[in-house]
């Protein structure tokens, strides 16, 4: 099949489930293979370069990786916007042009729903979109006094760290400019402990807030913002007065999956085989955070799904041996301030899930930022 028509994949979204799966089915197969990789931006972003350039570390352009600089055999890529899916017959509708699949991919990522929340837009910032978060840099910027809020509004998001992460990142932000004395800091989660998997993790955290003043809010969502008297209302009925919130938006299946008949509404993540990713559909599989295969939304968790479906669909072309099933592992790396970072691993889908822990330093510092550059280097370059 291979030699007489080259087989072509169509990967919806190029983050790092959509890289992942392009780069491994290029290093297997080059131009023997037509990859097409469709994603809606010009430029991939780290999440956690989100953080760095709201606090200053780093300029926007500095952490965008233009799709233009991709240079992989086999691989074209196509910036539009797609505006259907046909999973029974693996046709894809985007602004650019049609595109009929062997295999088709869905990565296109979970999508943030502001007006979930009342009030959100009109008196408050998220900063979980590269757009979100960079207009933040500058709010930061005049942030000299008051009540800082970071709040969850919806049990399911994005990298479960990232809120503890700002919450420990900002105290170092307004310490390093003279002005914790003159600001209060809570975060706001839905969860029991930060980190529900890992209790040690979790209580390393508890204990960084706890030395930092911050407060830790837990078992409550922020339902909404009334603007007009600068009050978080929680889900439990507390009301939190604030001068600058910081929002994690409402997490929702992006519409057109929706529309596509592999998601049963907004908040139904697409069901999948948990050990291969494929969908209820042949030859359609869904890696990332759109899938509901019970792991945390997170990049890793992304691309080791990739993995697994990079090599099931060379498994079916070439007759290699099927690959071990996704067993749901992945590192999340937590930044704790004063330049050290911790890691915690964690394994799911395998009984309950597990996690360990392993320390700040600045030798796990220097670690993610390996993992970063390691990342560029493979899904860019030839």
């Amino acid at each position: 099949m291979l030699l007489a028509m080259r087989t072509r994949v169509v990967v919806l979204g190029a983050g790092f489930g959509g890289l992942e799966l392009t780069t491994a089915l290029s290093e297997a197969l080059g131009d023997k293979i037509d990859i097409v990789l469709i994603d809606k931006n010009d430029a991939f972003v780290f999440g956690f370069s989100k953080l760095d350039v709201m606090f200053g570390r780093h300029l926007p352009s500095e952490v965008r990786h233009p799709y233009s600089q991709i240079l992989k055999p086999g691989v074209r890529f196509f910036q539009t916007t797609v505006r259907s899916i046909d999973p029974a017959s693996k046709i894809v509708v985007t602004d650019a042009q049609t595109f009929e699949a062997d295999y088709l991919v869905v990565a296109l990522g979970a999508d943030y729903d502001i007006a979930a929340t009342p009030g959100l837009a009109e008196g408050g910032n998220e900063f979980y979109s590269p757009a979100g978060a960079f207009a933040l840099r500058d709010v930061l910027a005049e942030f000299r006094s008051g009540h800082a809020v970071i709040g969850v509004t919806g049990k399911s998001f994005k990298c479960p760290p990232a809120p503890s992460e700002t919450a420990l990142m900002l105290h170092d932000f307004l310490q390093s400019r003279g002005l914790r004395d003159a600001t209060q800091i809570t975060l706001v989660m839905p969860f029991g402990v930060p980190i529900p998997p890992s209790p040690e993790t979790s209580q390393a955290l508890l204990a960084a807030f706890a030395e930092r003043g911050i407060r830790f809010v837990k078992d409550n969502l922020v339902a909404s913002l009334d603007p007009a008297r600068k009050v978080a209302v929680l889900s439990g009925g507390e009301e939190i007065p604030y001068d600058l919130f910081l929002g994690i938006p409402v997490h929702r299946v992006p519409q057109v999956v929706v529309e596509s008949g592999l998601s049963a509404d907004p908040f139904a993540w697409v069901p999948v085989n948990k050990q291969t990713l494929e969908t209820s559909f042949p030859g359609v599989y869904a890696v990332g955070d759109v899938n509901g295969v019970g792991t945390p939304k997170a990049g890793i968790f992304a691309e080791g799904s990739a993995a697994v479906v990079a090599k099931r669909i060379l498994a079916d072309l070439t007759g290699s041996p099927a690959p071990d099933e996704y067993g749901g592992k992945g590192a999340c790396y937590i930044e704790f301030g004063d330049e050290k970072v911790a890691r915690v691993d964690v394994t799911f889908l395998h009984g309950p899930p597990v996690g360990s822990y392993q320390a700040p330093s600045e030798a796990m510092a220097a670690e993610k930022s390996l993992f970063g550059s390691s990342r560029i280097q493979r899904w860019f370059l030839s």
